[in-house]
């Protein structure tokens, strides 16, 4: 089993319940339980909480046939997988931490692999959806941010508009999920005025097709000169390796213009690799190569069988697939704009980073992902590339099997608070929604950030207020790895 985050290091683990490998023929597994028996089996080796779920204990089956009888009382793979997971019912004794949101399982990896490089079926259109004021049925949606590239690109959609039906049909509460996140490749936006929460229709609509494209998350690249300061704004939407290169080019880019402060816009970034975060922190500053990123807790059995430096990221300056040397820019201070929606690999950055310099956040509070996950595939050691990969299926699990800190031993399950807080402007306290163009230096939340840097002042000189109660969920959060922080395995 290898790890890319560690290249030089082999991971070796024995699963103690000796009877299973991949052998099904041998160890007498019947064909329609290989699935659960891949599930049951990659659960009780790597799951963060193993020890503390019941039926994930190496002592709960003593053989190949008791376990095939509990796997049988499941309906299927996925009603398993949920049964397993860590919560309050299934944790023994009571679980007072909380649960497991995280883990998932997928019935195809091909598009699971696909999604952590960016690569996805959809029309570009990023929006949220919100409920009409005083309704609790009626549903409106604001574009947020358009993929270059893409088929909403190309129709003019833009963000700020609203639409409130879709292909004729008003939006609810109890449809949205058939109409935009449905089957159909196919629908049309119709166009509406925000009127202050209620949206009226204006006749106007957009023909919408989703398609397969992969989305650059190095999105937007530019540099302000603000008196003395050269000023680097990066907005970057995913920590996708195969952009790793193209994210190096963006901080030689800042190298290149004589950059003195830096903003990174995560707030549409849900997470991604953690290799891909060290690159990041490390060219945002510079330490050397044995100074510690980030430090990884596995379950007991891995960490009982593996060295305990294994499990220690350090800063880097190589990119290891192509062998660049990293474009850093070596500053003592960064700022992150950050959102509800800034999770996972994004916290770690922002966490790992605090530990040697002055982190500074603009926005609203962060979502507290402190975990991380790896693909568990059925083969042989759980790799993609492990012996006897059973090809009479597509199934992989992403379950929790980390839980990852700074080199202070500190992270933050609750999510980071920005001290310049300041959200997005929907029009909900206003009446009129004013998003701005991301990029642009009078965008609010990046205007806010200059301010911030140019001046000190921490004050918005607004109240926040909050309308996660007309808030129904964003298109980000319906991919089903939205906020993943995962370690690439194989």
């Amino acid at each position: 089993m290898k790890f890319k985050l560690f290249p030089k290091i082999i991971f070796v683990f024995i699963v103690s319940l000796l009877f299973f490998n991949c052998d099904k023929s041998e160890d007498g597994i019947p064909t329609d339980l290989e699935i659960e028996n891949f599930v049951w089996g990659g659960l009780n080796a790597y799951y963060l909480w193993q020890s503390d779920v019941p039926d994930l204990s190496d002592l709960r089956f003593s053989n190949q046939n008791q376990l095939n009888s509990y796997l049988e009382g499941f309906s299927s793979p996925e009603n398993l997988f949920d049964n397993l997971l860590y919560t309050a019912e299934n944790s023994y004794p009571a679980n007072e931490k909380g649960y497991d949101r995280f883990s998932w399982i997928v019935d195809d990896y091909v598009a699971l692999e696909n999604a952590f490089q960016g690569i996805t079926v959809s029309n570009g259109m990023d929006f949220q959806l919100y409920l009409e004021n005083g309704s609790t049925t009626n549903v409106y949606g604001v574009v947020r941010y358009v993929v270059p590239g893409s088929d909403a690109k190309t129709q003019g959609v833009l963000r700020g508009m609203v639409f409130s039906s879709v292909d004729g049909t008003q939006i609810t509460a109890n449809n949205y999920q058939d109409l935009l996140f449905g089957t159909n490749t196919d629908y049309t936006i119709n166009l509406a005025d925000f009127n202050g929460g209620n949206p009226i229709l204006n006749g106007t609509s957009i023909a919408l097709s989703k398609i397969q494209i992969q989305e650059n998350p190095v999105a937007i690249v530019e540099t302000f000169t603000e008196g003395t300061k050269k000023i680097g704004y990066l907005l970057y939407n995913q920590f996708a390796s195969s952009y790793d290169s193209e994210l190096n080019a963006a901080f030689g880019t800042f190298k290149a213009s004589g950059v003195t402060d830096l903003i990174v816009d995560l707030r549409y970034n849900g997470g991604g690799s953690v290799q891909t975060a060290t690159y990041l922190g490390s060219m945002i500053t510079t330490e050397s190569n044995t100074t510690v990123f980030s430090k990884q807790v596995w379950n007991e059995k891995v960490m009982e069988n593996n060295d305990a430096s294994n499990f220690i990221n350090y800063f880097t300056d190589k990119i290891t697939d192509t062998n660049e040397s990293i474009n850093s820019l070596n500053l003592s201070t960064v700022y992150f704009i950050v959102s509800e929606d800034t999770a996972s690999a994004s916290e770690l950055v922002i966490n790992a980073l605090s530990a040697y310099i002055d982190v500074k956040l603009v926005g609203t509070q962060t979502v507290g992902k402190q975990v991380g996950s790896i693909t568990l595939y059925d083969s042989e050691g759980y790799g993609r590339n492990g012996a006897d990969l059973n090809t009479n299926h597509t199934y992989a699990m992403q379950p929790i099997v980390l839980e990852i800190k700074n080199a202070n031993e500190e992270n933050n399950p609750n999510g980071y608070t920005a001290e310049v807080q300041l959200e997005e402007d929907f029009g909900l306290d206003t009446g009129v929604i004013n998003l701005g163009e991301l990029g642009s230096k009078t965008e609010p939340l990046l205007a806010r950030t200059i301010q911030y840097i140019t001046t000190g002042a921490r004050s918005t000189g607004k109240t926040i207020t909050t309308f996660n109660k007309n808030k129904i969920t964003n298109s980000k959060l319906q991919r089903p790895f939205a906020n993943e922080m995962y370690v690439d395995f194989k």
